[in-house]
């Protein structure tokens, strides 16, 4: 279905990133999954391209374009083309606008440029050992020592943990609030602050996801975003985005492998004809499709309304249950349509089923999602009783 959101502007700029992930990540991608992490090199590569922070003003050497559509192009032609363990989004619009919101004149001077470069790549650390979607069952610690604070914790499940430089870190500092919590800009090489093991996990190999340790760090005042006991209402308000970014993500990936799928069908061949050619399988494609199109609508009307500043907790909610939600369905459904080759990570499929099954799960589980939505409706029972 042709989607009717993108100007004249946004196919230029689909073009020159095609190019880009097809010159720069695409023959990285095999090494990359080998190896367990992304090479620095390819954020240098994509900063100096200028597909990283493009929201960033000129002063910091951004492009001041704060259109998300350019980001949703730059996530499907990454998806189509190179690798979605690649994540430039996770560094430019899930870390870094909490720097550009919350930070003051001296660190968005001091880190915004390095960000802008690839220079330094970014992460966030929120999920604990004993806490996922649950920010009040929080454990680690930053206490205020007057000059600097004192954090002591630990981090798991953290994206871009090895080849991370710059972190995010949220940590409780009213012990009297389940909402006392202050966010940290850790820095690689700070004393007390160390990295665990990198996990081994069912997909997305290339996607370093590590422990995070921190010992008595001594964290700077300088290096405090914001109001210290605020964070949790920072964090929230970040995860609309995050969830339209998962959205975007899963749709995106989803197409991807429905094309894959098709092809397959039409090509592989069993009782004499085209395996695409039978009902059950043509019938199974056909409600894929559909349901596709239909979902992409909506994710790109989501597109819309956020650029417009008018999209709501629960609307980003349902865009993400519904999309990771299809692609979960889909990708099981092309597994089984491919058959035994489809089982085989040398078929691009195998590894794309591995990579989706997480997105049910992060930026918010499936239940979360209906949590929010549920509630929305009026249906919380803490208003009800």
């Amino acid at each position: 279905m042709r989607r009717l959101i993108f100007e004249a502007e946004h196919e230029t700029f689909r073009d020159a990133v095609r190019k880009f992930i097809k010159a720069e990540v695409a023959p990285h991608a095999e090494r990359w999954r080998e190896q367990g992490y992304v090479d620095r090199e390819a954020f240098a590569k994509a900063g100096a391209n200028g597909y990283l922070l493009m929201w960033a003003p000129e002063e910091y050497g951004g492009a001041g374009m704060s259109d998300f559509r350019y980001e949703q192009i730059l996530g499907e032609e990454n998806a189509r083309y190179g690798d979605v363990c690649f994540y430039m989004t996770l560094h430019s619009r899930l870390v870094a606008p909490y720097i550009d919101k919350l930070g003051n004149a001296e660190q968005k001077k001091r880190f915004l440029p390095k960000f802008v470069s690839g220079e330094s790549i970014l992460g966030i650390a929120m999920t604990e050992p004993g806490a996922g979607s649950d920010l009040a069952g929080m454990k680690s610690r930053a206490e205020d020592k007057g000059d600097h604070w004192l954090l002591n914790g630990a981090k798991t499940y953290i994206s871009n943990g090895q080849i991370g430089d710059v972190f995010i870190v949220a940590a409780r500092t009213d012990p009297s609030s389940t909402h006392g919590i202050g966010l940290f800009l850790v820095e690689r090489g700070m004393p007390g602050f160390e990295r665990g093991r990198r996990l081994k996990k069912m997909g997305l190999d290339s996607q370093d996801t590590s422990e995070l340790f921190f010992d008595n760090v001594k964290v700077p005042k300088a290096n405090v975003l914001g109001d210290p006991v605020k964070g949790f209402k920072y964090l929230s308000t970040q995860l609309v985005e995050e969830r339209l970014i998962s959205a975007c993500d899963c749709i995106g990936y989803s197409q991807v492998a429905f094309d894959i799928t098709l092809d397959y069908a039409r090509e592989r061949r069993a009782f004499g004809r085209p395996i695409g050619t039978f009902q059950a399988n043509r019938f199974v494609l056909a409600q894929l499709r559909a349901e596709l199109d239909a979902l992409q609508t909506f994710v790109d009307q989501c597109v819309l309304e956020h650029n417009a500043g008018r999209l709501t907790a629960e609307t980003a909610a349902s865009a993400k249950l519904l999309a990771s939600e299809l692609e979960g369905r889909l990708m099981d459904a092309c597994v089984q349509m491919h058959g035994g080759a489809g089982y085989m990570d040398e078929y691009r499929i195998s590894r794309m089923y591995r990579d989706a099954r997480i997105t049910r799960i992060f930026a918010g589980s499936t239940e979360i999602m209906k949590e929010i939505i549920g509630r929305s409706l009026g249906l919380d029972e803490r208003k009800l009783k």
